[in-house]
């Protein structure tokens, strides 16, 4: 069981008036930001629940543009992102929506890249500026953006796992939490590593040119002030 660290209890620095709907929000849309892996040409914020209600009201709108643009929950930015984006050329369109038996601080994003790729990523804000994303591309992925995180899609076959961990622990790099992900045998999965030590391009550059592995995305975790 993780322990309970400070900032779940007293929240994060922030600009906004609830951690949930703020700092949450924008660490949510830099994330989402990651994981597209490029610049950010036009979004669709798809908000369940509470975020719906509310958006508006509690900065939430605000926040999710702020974490699209790559801001810092803490930035003072922040306020103007919205006239930010639009300076910028960045286009986002604010939907309501049922996303089903989710967080009521849930949204997923659905984004295209100044490149022309697309990528929907889906996650809640669960207090105390903490989330979760739980889907990537319509694939199931579980982790919190609290450590540095390696998203790995690859191959359902042996040995795939192992010469990944195998690359980490000859870097001396430290796994806090790992788990793996797929629909069906053989077929494509996800593995999810959160780490304790910060993974430079050259370990990402082995760990791409593994047999069977498809694509890398490495997350750092959103710095506090």
């Amino acid at each position: 069981m993780k322990g309970i660290g400070i900032f779940d209890i007293l929240g994060p620095v922030m600009i906004g008036p609830s951690s949930s709907h703020t700092a949450g929000a924008a660490r949510l849309g830099k994330i989402a930001r990651s994981i597209a892996g490029g610049e950010i040409a036009e979004v669709t914020f798809l908000l369940h629940g509470s975020f719906a209600k509310t958006y508006r009201g509690h900065g939430t709108d605000k926040a999710l543009v702020a974490g699209i643009l790559g801001m810092e929950p803490y930035d003072e930015r922040l306020r103007d992102s919205m006239e930010i984006a639009k300076e910028l050329g960045v286009k986002f369109l604010f939907k309501e929506a049922d996303l089903g038996d989710v967080h009521p601080n849930t949204v997923k994003f659905i984004m295209r890249t100044v490149d022309d790729n697309y990528c929907e990523v889906m996650g809640s804000s669960i207090g105390g500026g903490n989330i979760k994303i739980f889907e990537v591309n319509d694939n199931e992925v579980e982790f919190t953006g609290i450590y540095e995180t390696l998203i790995i899609s690859h191959k359902d076959v042996p040995g795939v796992i192992n010469s990944v961990t195998q690359i980490l622990s000859s870097e001396n790099i430290n796994i806090a939490f790992m788990k793996v992900f797929r629909d069906r045998k053989g077929e494509e999965a996800t593995m999810i590593f959160e780490m304790d030590n910060r993974i430079n391009e050259d370990v990402i550059d082995k760990i791409k040119k593994l047999e069977f592995v498809f694509k890398v995305i490495a997350i750092s975790p959103v710095q506090e002030e």
